[in-house]
């Protein structure tokens, strides 16, 4: 039987695969740190392939910083975590599909992989603005002052500093760019086809964040650079020069060619009043001259049209008598006529006059529309100060420093057609993302579902949130939703307000791979039970599904078969049983579910034998399930 390897899936190794199956000439052999050979890429071959002529290393266009490097080796080194359940802090755990993890969203990106990739729909995120004093996530490649003072050769050979002090800036903007360049790279993964990113961002580092999402995403797949009046009144007076009243909202798509923005609905929708039999498949409509004002005059558009009563209309007779043409040609006109797009009748003054149908639902060539306003890339409402109100309605008022208001994501979401997507906020803070996904679902009937990710960042003292019991900012951002999600529930009880939570711990499977060394009597058997001792069934089955790629929020049910438990996922999608001393009843009461994946611990069988019985009985009972133990 395979093993599930219970850890992160390796980006490097996985990308090697990648590359080998368009270019297998470039993979070669290295060593690596644990000094066992392993597939690599020669770089130097690659380049040549993807070049018609000799690259010049000297001069080319480039976006780097200090610390890139590590940052790309981060994004791709595997982690040996998992997430473990707190039914205890969730909220209608067995029937929601929205998920709440506790971490770093570093590790946590890492560990959906598998389980999420290509299956987010719309990604938000609001990071540290980088002003000095908001970064706070310690990721392995930052440096300290020294390191990166030797990177950049800062000092000369006698130990004198050769540039002045204001480099400080450029480490710090160093330090920004390699956590975001980790996250994103890993974020993108997770994107849909037709996925979108919406990146909140202030004037510190919205250029750095700019060409970094170039590099991650592809320029070609840039959509805007949303400007948003964050600021009621006259904007921040915290500036030297110009008072700043907006911040950027940078949106990129996963793949361009499939990107689809909704527009706003058409504000003047109640002039669409009238009716007639084709009303089901056009919509209603209203009337519009067809005779206008010439500015460049067309003998061809110059022409009378036949009125009900034989006379002839003319251009200027829909036009108080001055120049005019019609807007449509001969062709155009009779083609109007047929197809009942034309109205002739006299206007308040008795005069024939001509009219075009203006359907809501198609347009004058017949084709169907969906009558709606591009979206413009300014956004002149959702002030931060309504976001403050909104936290004090909920009784916590003073909270947060600036909120994002939840009226601005319902905008951003408003953009998606997809009113079942899966949306991610990996810098969830307060919980606004959540707030607004149940908002929406509330207004339009949509069925989206929300994955938010939270540090857990200890609260200090002296702010109100801890004075009032909170210790974490995980913990205000679980109650924000838990208070927002009564609130949607008092007057639509059929939106799902509920959410299960996570928290990024070890993993669930103690280290038994020691060398000889490291190995006695006393921890042979400890080996053996390779389960950690604090760790229950729940703990292992989801690790097992990220392991296996499943979605968090998939349903589950639990069962007793000759007094052993087995958990069944999404209808037989998975079945575990982690149980000690199986027996045969139970494998074959397993096997006849007939489930596509179905794994067991490897201690549970009393021998090799037995193990080689289960596989038989599968074979016979269901050949196409797929078996791993841990």
């Amino acid at each position: 039987m395979e093993k599930l390897k219970m850890h992160s899936i390796n980006g490097i190794e996985e990308n090697i695969k990648k590359i080998g199956e368009l270019f297998p000439e470039v993979i070669t052999e290295s060593i690596d740190k644990n000094g066992e050979i392993v597939h690599a890429i020669d770089f130097e071959k690659l380049k040549q392939l993807l070049s018609d002529s000799l690259i010049d290393e000297r001069e080319r266009y480039d976006f780097t910083w200090v610390g890139k490097n590590k940052a790309i080796l981060e994004a791709g080194t595997p982690i040996n975590k998992t997430l473990r359940p707190q039914k205890d802090k969730s909220v209608d755990w067995d029937n929601t599909e929205n998920v709440y993890i506790e971490g770093d969203n570093l590790e946590v990106l890492k560990l959906l992989q598998e389980s999420y990739l290509n299956k987010i729909d719309v990604i938000y995120i609001d990071p540290p603005y980088n002003t000095g004093n908001d970064f706070i996530y310690h990721d392995d490649f930052k440096m300290s002052q020294e390191e990166y003072s030797e990177a950049i050769d800062e000092f000369d050979e006698y130990k004198q500093r050769m540039k002045n002090s204001t480099k400080d800036s450029a480490r710090f903007h160093s330090d920004w760019l390699s956590m975001m360049y980790s996250r994103l790279k890993l974020a993108r993964n997770l994107l849909s086809d037709d996925g979108v990113i919406f990146i909140s961002i202030d004037d510190n580092e919205q250029a750095h964040l700019k060409e970094l999402c170039d590099e991650i995403f592809g320029e070609r797949n840039f959509v805007s650079d949303i400007s948003w009046a964050n600021r009621e009144g006259g904007g921040s007076s915290d500036s030297k020069t110009f008072r700043n009243k907006a911040e950027s909202i940078l949106c990129y798509s996963k793949n361009f060619d499939n990107l689809e923005i909704k527009g706003e609905d058409i504000s003047n929708v109640e002039r669409y009043n009238l009716s007639d039999i084709h009303e089901q498949e056009r919509g209603k409509f209203y009337l519009q001259k067809l005779g206008m004002g010439s500015i460049r005059y067309s003998e061809s558009m110059d022409y009378p049209i036949e009125a009900p009563d034989g006379s002839s209309i003319y251009p200027k007779d829909n036009n108080n008598g001055q120049k005019a043409i019609w807007r449509w040609s001969k062709e155009k006109l009779n083609w109007g006529l047929q197809n009942d797009f034309i109205v002739i009748k006299k206007n308040k003054e008795g005069i024939w006059t001509v009219y075009t149908k203006q359907y809501m639902r198609v347009d004058n060539e017949g084709n169907k529309i969906n009558r709606t306003q591009q979206p413009i890339n300014f956004i002149d409402k959702y002030s931060s100060t309504q976001a403050s109100k909104e936290l004090k309605a909920f009784g916590m008022g003073g909270f947060f420093a600036y909120p994002k208001p939840s009226q601005l994501l319902v905008w951003i979401l408003k953009r998606i057609y997809n009113k079942n997507s899966t949306i991610l906020d990996f810098f969830s803070g307060s919980g606004t993302t959540a707030d607004a996904v149940m908002q929406l679902n509330a207004e339009d009937g949509g069925n989206r579902k929300f994955i938010m990710v939270q540090l857990p960042e200890e609260i200090d003292e002296k702010q109100e949130a801890y004075k009032e019991g909170y210790r974490y900012i995980t913990e205000i951002g679980e109650e924000r939703i838990r208070r927002a999600g009564a609130k949607v529930k008092e007057e639509h009880p059929e939106v799902d307000t509920g959410f299960r939570v996570f928290k990024v711990d070890s993993s669930n499977i103690e280290n038994t791979y020691k060398s000889p060394d490291e190995t006695d009597q006393n921890n042979l058997l400890a080996d053996i039970r390779n389960v950690k001792q604090d760790r229950n069934d729940l703990d292992l089955l989801y690790q097992v599904m990220l392991d296996w790629g499943l979605e968090l929020s998939l349903p589950y049910e639990s069962e007793i078969i000759d007094e052993i438990l087995i958990h069944n996922v999404f209808d037989g999608a998975l079945i575990a049983c982690f149980a000690n001393d199986l027996n045969e009843k139970v494998i074959r009461s397993i096997a006849e579910k007939q489930p596509f994946r179905v794994v067991f611990k490897d201690s549970s069988f009393k021998d090799s034998a037995m193990k080689i019985n289960v596989v038989e009985i599968f074979k016979e009972l269901s050949p196409n399930t797929k078996i791993k133990v841990i």
